[in-house]
């Protein structure tokens, strides 16, 4: 995989993806993958389950080699990544703090991290007693020790009950403006991302359609994947705007004087 510097990246793109593709066993994960993360811009990746979002992550985490394409990167780009699930062997407790050292050795940074999180209080605790808000907190603050340009979170929600996801995908929101960073996240419900995210991309082994929240929402391709009553829930969150779609469902700015909300 081709690695290049950052002249070959437009404007304020952070990563740059191209024509990426992942065979695994003579099975494709995921094929012609392509996208562009720009400074503190949140996308949102959404998709069934089987539709390659985690492949992908791992693939711009350098945790996996794809078959074929390539990723440009910020020189010194720093990702922080915050995996979609941690296996941890209950007859080897881990505390917290011994958790978060292995990534950071300096105390003041892991409980700078905690705290951003809301999890100061669970410093001493057990990893294997968290709830699964407190665990997906603590991951979080653990990807926050390597000060990243760019947080790539796989379903932050993982384990999290109704009443934390939206408190979450605000902590998210709002770490995205204090540490000045980006975020590529991984979520089943565009329903819960839409007032968070910047962008959307729909994945189902190839990028089925993309753009803001509520464009994606109307797109035939998303339609065909999450049914007709989804989008009517989401539909919920729309809000007023300058713009319209196209057939496609793609975004249209307008020009003063539009009418389209009318």
């Amino acid at each position: 995989m081709n690695r290049s510097a950052m002249n070959n990246l437009t404007n304020n793109s952070l990563l740059e993806v191209h024509n990426l593709s992942f065979v695994d066993q003579g099975r494709e994960i995921i094929r012609n993958i392509s996208l562009t993360i720009a400074e503190r811009e949140i996308t949102t990746v959404i998709g069934p389950n089987g539709a390659g979002k985690s492949t992908l992550m791992k693939i711009i985490c350098g945790l996996l080699t794809p078959s074929s394409g390539h990723i440009h990167k910020k020189p010194q780009l720093r990702i922080g990544y915050m995996p979609q699930r941690l296996q941890l062997a209950s007859s080897m407790p881990l505390k917290v703090s011994r958790f978060l050292s292995l990534a950071d050795s300096n105390k003041k940074a892991r409980q700078a991290a905690l705290e951003k999180t809301g999890v100061a209080h669970l410093n001493g605790a057990s990893m294997q007693t968290l709830s699964g808000g407190e665990l997906q907190r603590v991951l979080l603050a653990r990807a926050l020790l390597r000060k990243p340009d760019l947080l790539v979170l796989d379903e932050p929600l993982q384990g999290v009950d109704i009443n934390g996801q939206a408190a979450l995908y605000r902590l998210i929101a709002a770490l995205r403006d204090e540490q000045d960073c980006a975020v590529l996240m991984v979520s089943h419900d565009l329903h819960l991302v839409m007032a968070q995210t910047d962008k959307v991309l729909c994945l189902n082994q190839h990028i089925c359609c993309h753009g803001e929240p509520e464009s994606v929402s109307k797109h035939p391709e998303y339609l065909k994947l999450f049914g007709k009553q989804v989008a009517e829930d989401v539909a919920v969150y729309t809000h007023h705007h300058d713009h319209h779609h196209d057939m496609h469902g793609d975004v249209v700015h307008c020009d003063a004087g539009c009418k389209h909300d009318d």
